[in-house]
């Protein structure tokens, strides 16, 4: 059994991952973005195919489009595979890629509008698509108080250097955990503010629901603290367009069903997500995260052992 590092080395490490973050931001901030973006892009698409993740993605998609052609299927995650290096590469400008930018076409303006004046609490989601950052920017321009939920990096000096750049234009992330995280997003609704939250990654910890015809475990915090606290679930979708733009688009809002049978209500609320999902990647399947393992184990493996 390996031993696990000193706290000196792996301070030392960290330091030295985000040094490495340090240059990419400024790099990053002084080319043109659309040739870095661009740049990205491109990288990934011919390296994103050599690494094991690729498999992945290909097996992903496999799962959720089982009779699709192999000539589809190598398109759809190479388009994949640019749209994540182009992520990458404008994850440290994400201040450059606001409304007020001009760069984020807000045809959800009037929506984002109607719920700041209510000035009631709202229960946002989406999913991994396109850049999906840009969608925390374009909440707080339009003046909702809400805290981003996000998966805290592993480096703290690397996370707190993400908070840093997600705070100068207003975005406050935060990464629960646990039972304290979860009293942290009740305190936060009762407060009035709003959340928003990722609801497309499996949770081995959540409810069942169809997604693509297969039943996959799925988060249902969002479903839970619209019911307790009486208000709607607001789905969300981001768009890449030409020149490093995109289109935030807000869809009709869930609304989830009380009647009184708690445990049903929560898997229609669940089930109701993961249809505003699935309809999102059918729409542009380029622009979706197909690297994470969004079905369960047993259907990677079923593939793995048949050479797929």
């Amino acid at each position: 059994m390996a031993k696990s590092r000193s706290p000196l080395i792996q301070r030392f490490l960290w330091r030295l991952e985000a040094l490495g973050f340090d240059v990419f931001t400024i790099l990053a901030r002084t080319i043109p973005i659309e040739v870095w973006s661009a740049f990205g892009g491109a990288l990934f698409r011919t390296l994103g195919p050599l690494s094991s993740a690729h498999r992945t993605a290909r097996r992903s998609l496999r799962l959720a489009f089982p009779q699709m052609a192999d000539a589809d299927a190598v398109a759809i995650v190479r388009d994949q595979w640019e749209n994540f290096g182009r992520y990458i590469a404008e994850f440290p400008v994400l201040d450059r890629l606001t409304p007020a930018s001009g760069r984020v076409d807000v045809s959800a303006a009037a929506r984002l509008e109607e719920i700041a004046a209510t000035g009631r609490p709202m229960v946002f989601i989406s999913g991994h698509l396109s850049n999906m950052e840009v969608m925390a920017a374009a909440i707080v321009d339009a003046g909702i108080p809400c805290e981003i939920t996000y998966r805290a990096a592993n480096n703290p000096y690397v996370d707190a250097r993400i908070k840093k750049s997600r705070f100068r234009y207003g975005v406050r992330m935060f990464a629960p955990k646990g039972a304290e995280g979860a009293r942290e997003l009740l305190e936060g609704l009762r407060a009035g503010r709003s959340i928003a939250m990722m609801n497309d990654q499996r949770y081995d910890a959540g409810v069942a629901a169809p997604f693509f015809g297969r039943p996959v475990m799925t988060n249902p915090a969002a479903v839970r603290l619209a019911l307790r606290f009486g208000t709607a679930i607001q789905p969300l979708s981001i768009q890449r367009l030409p020149g490093v733009r995109f289109r935030l688009v807000a869809h009709e809002p869930i609304l989830v069903a009380d009647t009184g049978d708690r445990t049903a209500d929560i898997a229609a609320g669940v089930a109701a997500v993961n249809a505003f999902i699935e309809a999102r990647v059918r729409e542009r399947p380029g622009e979706w995260w197909w690297l994470h393992k969004r079905w369960p184990r047993e259907d990677y493996a079923a593939l793995a052992t048949r050479g797929l």
